[in-house]
C-alpha cells in the first residue's frame, strides 16, 4: 500500500495521517500524495502488522511505538484515543548507503561555519551534543563525523531504536527494548549506557537523549571517555540550556548540577536547521555556567 512511495527514490519520509491521507517529503517538505486515502480500520490494521515485523507490539495499552525494519526504514505509529481522528503512521526511510562527511560539505552543509573547524573536533576526540528540531540532519551528520574516527577505535551506539548509520568498520549498536505485554523485560538507554561502559568504547554515542539517560551519559563523559556524542532536540542553539536542564530535572539532576557536568562533558554543541534552501549546521557553540550557576550557551 505505501510500498511504492518507500521505495521511491528521494522519498525521506512518509506519512498516513488521520483522516487517512498520505504525504511524502522528497526533500522539499511534505507534499500530498494524490488519489490514495486510507479508511481508518485498514490503517490500523496496517500500522499493527508493520510494528509486528520489528519485533514489538501495538495496541490500546502501548499506544505509542517506535519500531526499526531491516536496516533502512523506521516505523513509527500512534494509535487512537491518543490519535484523535485516527491512527498516525510515520515512516523514516534511510539513504541505502549513509552520506559522507566530504558529501555534506559539497552540498554546502558546513558553510555557515567552515568544514575544517568541525573535522577538527573529531580528530581531537572532542565530546559532542549535536542538537536541532526533528528531521534537521542531527542523525546524518552524527553518522558522518563518526565515519572520520580512525578505524582502530571501537564505536558503541546506543539508541531507543536503531537509525544511525556509521561507515566504520567497528561499530557495535546496542538498541533498546520495550517491555512484554505483561510489563516485564524492558531495557531503557539509561540501561545501555551502563552496560557499554563495560566494553570498552573508544566513543561512547547515545542516538538521542530523551530523558533520565542523560544522567548517565554526563557521568560517563565526565569519567575519561572522550570522543563521545549524544543528539538533543532543540529549535535553537539558545534553547539548549533549557533542554538540558528538563532533561537533568526528569533524572533528579538539580539545575547547578547539570551545569556543572555539562559543561565538563561537552566541549561543543553543533545546532543543525532544516529550511526551504536544505539542511545546514548553522552554528557551534559551547556550554558555560553562568554567575548563577545556571547553564548558559555561547556561540
Amino acid at each position: 500500500m505505501l510500498g511504492r512511495f518507500v521505495s521511491e527514490a528521494g522519498v525521506s519520509d512518509v506519512f498516513v495521517n488521520p483522516d487517512g491521507t498520505v504525504w511524502c517529503d522528497r526533500g522539499r517538505g511534505a507534499e500530498r500524495a494524490d488519489g490514495i486515502r486510507i479508511p481508518a480500520g485498514e490503517a490500523r490494521d496496517l500500522a499493527v502488522r508493520l510494528i509486528a515485523l520489528g519485533g514489538r507490539h501495538v495496541d490500546e495499552s502501548t499506544p505509542c511505538v517506535d519500531v526499526r525494519l531491516g536496516a533502512g526504514v523506521r516505523v513509527h505509529v500512534v494509535l487512537p484515543p491518543i490519535a484523535t481522528g485516527g491512527p498516525v503512521i510515520s515512516i523514516r526511510v534511510q539513504r541505502e548507503n549513509p552520506i559522507s562527511f566530504d558529501e555534506l560539505d559539497a552540498h554546502s552543509f558546513f558553510s555557515g561555519v567552515g568544514a575544517e573547524r568541525v573535522r577538527e573536533l573529531v580528530v581531537r576526540r572532542a565530546n559532542l551534543l549535536i542538537t536541532g528540531a526533528g528531521g534537521s540532519g542531527k542523525t546524518t551528520l552524527l553518522g558522518a563525523l563518526l565515519a572520520l574516527a580512525p578505524s582502530e577505535e571501537r564505536i558503541v551506539v546506543l539508541e531507543d531504536v536503531a537509525e544511525l548509520q556509521i561507515a566504520h568498520p567497528h561499530v557495535v549498536a546496542l538498541e533498546s527494548r520495550q517491555p512484554n505485554l505483561e510489563g516485564a523485560g524492558g531495557i531503557g538507554l539509561d540501561r545501555l549506557v551502563r552496560e557499554a561502559l563495560r566494553m570498552r568504547p573508544d566513543r561512547l554515542v547515545v542516538g538521542e537523549c530523551r530523558g533520565a539517560e542523560v544522567r548517565e551519559l554526563l557521568a560517563a563523559l565526565n569519567t575519561g571517555h572522550d570522543g563521545g556524542a549524544g543528539t538533543l532536540h532543540a529549535n535553537s542553539l539558545a534553547d539548549v540550556p533549557a533542554r538540558l536542564e528538563a532533561l537533568g530535572a526528569l533524572a533528579g539532576l538539580s539545575s547547578s548540577a547539570l551545569a556543572r557536568q555539562s559543561v565538563s562533558a561537552f566541549e561543543a554543541v553543533l545546532h543543525v536547521e532544516r529550511s526551504a534552501a536544505g539542511r545546514r549546521l548553522a552554528a557551534i557553540g559551547s556550554l558555560r555556567v553562568d554567575r548563577r550557576g545556571r547553564l548558559e550557551v555561547v556561540a
